[in-house]
């Protein structure tokens, strides 16, 4: 046996999908669990589009946890890349672990997550995330654990608050444990496989959320246009903002420019320590309407359409 294979013996790796309801928090769990920024996190519900791996570490299990989009009734046709992509991620992993808001309670869209979980319940183990449970009484819990139980046998079940890490060292135990046998999938040191380009979109992206509030809370996309390393080791980040109409763009720029430096501005500091390297951060903003019904636009965010 080569000295490789003794390295390899005992290792662990398994993927585990992140499922749930737009806003319980699932990228808020993702982050927590790795210990770093891998998914955009905002109050506004459907931020996260496409799915993202953190590698997170465990004695010598190495964890795959695949971040999805929140489940919810799709209209458009990006809405519905969302959906497929979301159960795809489901689809592919070892584990689901699906992350439900305590505070929310059993929600409709909490309903029907469950009645298609229970399709495909016996394919994969299937754990339940009872998340922010820092800000209910305690004694509603277990009438709410029990009523999920109830419509479906979840293998493990967790109470936990992401943002407080909370009950997570548990979680980690368990997931560790749960991780099939097998060689890792990515390199100890490598903490996601999102590109530095789609970080960068998406650090961008979470500012315009976060500094527009509900004037054009989902209606700009953002695509990073070029990725330039420069030879003092920092990088030239060009990216481009679409929007659907001419209002959200100057909505975006501000009046004099003032909204589009700021966005810049703090998504430059975050990308710059994130990265670890100075990173020079230039924005445009166009006008593209329909940019959520075409196909190669969904591409571009690394979603599959479904017609």
């Amino acid at each position: 046996m080569s000295g490789e294979s003794e390295g390899e013996a005992g290792r662990r790796c398994g993927f585990v999908a992140i499922l749930g309801a737009p806003n319980a928090g699932k990228s808020t769990l993702v982050n927590a669990l790795a210990g770093t920024k891998v998914s955009i996190v905002s109050p506004k519900p459907q931020t996260t589009r496409f799915r993202i791996r953190a590698v997170l570490m465990e004695g010598e299990a190495q964890i795959v946890l695949v971040d999805t989009p929140g489940i919810f009734a799709p209209r458009r046709r990006l809405d519905r890349a969302m959906v497929s992509a979301a159960w795809g991620g489901a689809q592919d992993a070892d584990f689901a672990l699906l992350v439900v808001d305590a505070k929310s309670g059993l929600t409709e869209p909490v309903r029907a997550i469950i009645e298609k979980l229970r399709s495909v319940q016996g394919q994969r183990p299937i754990w339940l995330a009872l998340n922010k449970v820092d800000l209910i009484p305690r004694e509603t819990l277990l009438p709410l654990a029990a009523e999920l139980h109830g419509l479906l046998d979840f293998a493990e079940s967790f109470m936990i608050s992401a943002s407080k890490s909370q009950g997570l060292d548990r979680l980690r135990e368990k997931l560790a444990a749960a991780m099939p046998p097998g060689p890792w999938m990515f390199p100890e040191d490598e903490l996601s496989d999102l590109p530095n380009r789609m970080l960068a979109a998406e650090v961008v992206r979470e500012q315009i959320l976060r500094q527009t509030h509900e004037e054009v809370p989902h209606h700009a996309t953002v695509e990073t246009e070029m990725w330039t390393e420069r030879e003092d080791g920092s990088a030239r980040v060009d990216c481009t903002i679409y929007v659907g109409r001419a209002g959200q763009k100057a909505i975006i720029i501000g009046e004099k420019g003032a909204r589009i430096r700021e966005i810049g501005r703090r998504a430059r500091l975050e990308l710059t320590e994130l990265l670890e390297r100075p990173i020079h951060l230039f924005l445009n903003v166009k006008e593209r309407p329909g940019w959520d019904e075409e196909r190669s636009r969904l591409r571009a965010l690394g979603l599959e359409d479904e017609g």
